[in-house]
């Protein structure tokens, strides 16, 4: 059994950033331990902490090994974790699981919300959120209930495309969850910069999705605010183009019988084989364009952080 004084672990540079009041981001990690082949997840998992870095913010990557919850990675730790067999796929429910069976995991964007909350990280970058499912409504993703729960902000290129997108905003409607689209009127379809559907207001500077942020705290919410940041225009494919391979994975997976977690992974496996590669390029472009816009909107909440307490 994990000791609870054990539980959580800060690497020594999250630990000196909270000491001093810096920037700090938090990454997910099952895209290391799920959502890409090795040695691309680990290549990954060095340019997303990278691009906080240059951005003058401290790279949080959370994650399990041997049972404790680490919030950020040294070296030793991310390549152990990208080369790690058969680890869980975190999410909240996991947590105790993980723990119990002193094992090792990645956080999904739920399990990373989870662990910020519990460890005061206000700022997280992903890829795209879990939401809603096409193959079937039943199938909604826990990161939906952590955005309505879980008061911080999360920088995404939309929901994955693989979803029913218009479900999935009406379902963060309903919870409280607003969508700032980064300087578009439209909601990101995470390959695609266009899905024909609304975002919640269109704000073009770290500063003013934090001022947006406090607003909607101050009002009384507890949800977090999701900032949809579209994927950069050189490596975007079209929703015209990508739409009939997201159908044909999608109708190879219901011949398959393939559900609940494996349904993710094998779907965004079967697109990235359907477009030759493609997809895989637009999913590490718009990793790293979320890790950069989230260490700049850390940046300006230390920085009014700091201004109101002066």
């Amino acid at each position: 059994m994990t000791h609870p004084a054990k539980a959580i672990k800060f690497s020594i540079d999250v630990s000196r950033a909270k000491r001093l009041s810096l920037p700090i981001v938090a990454l997910e990690s099952t895209v290391i331990t799920h959502g890409l082949p090795r040695p691309q997840n680990l290549t990954l998992a060095h340019d997303m902490e990278r691009a906080v870095r240059e951005e003058g913010a401290t790279p949080a990557t959370i994650a399990f090994l041997d049972g404790c919850l680490h919030i950020g990675l040294n070296e030793p730790e991310l390549e152990r974790l990208a080369n790690e067999n058969e680890p869980f796929k975190a999410g909240p429910r996991d947590f105790a699981t993980v723990m119990t069976k002193e094992a090792c995991g990645g956080t999904t964007v739920a399990g990373t919300m989870l662990a910020s909350k519990q460890t005061n990280i206000k700022v997280f970058a992903t890829g795209g959120i879990g939401g809603v499912h096409r193959e079937s409504h039943f199938d909604i993703s826990a990161d939906l209930q952590a955005l309505g729960t879980i008061p911080m902000i999360v920088v995404c290129a939309g929901a994955k495309a693989i979803l029913d997108l218009p479900a999935t905003l009406e379902y963060l409607e309903t919870l409280g969850v607003p969508v700032v689209g980064y300087g578009t009127n439209e909601f990101p379809a995470f390959y695609s910069r266009e899905s024909g559907l609304d975002v919640s207001v269109n704000l073009d500077n770290p500063q003013a999705i934090v001022d947006f942020a406090k607003a909607h705290w101050d009002a009384g919410l507890q949800s977090a605010v999701l900032v949809a940041n579209p994927v950069p225009p050189g490596e975007a494919i079209s929703k015209s183009e990508m739409e009939p391979y997201i159908e044909q994975a999608s109708k190879e997976a219901q011949k398959k019988k393939i559900r609940g977690k494996e349904l993710t992974p094998f779907l965004l496996q079967h697109i990235n084989e359907l477009t030759k590669g493609k997809s895989m390029r637009a999913n590490l472009s718009l990793l790293l364009n979320n890790a950069r816009l989230a260490a700049q909107i850390a940046h300006a909440l230390r920085t009014s952080e700091k201004q109101k307490w002066a």
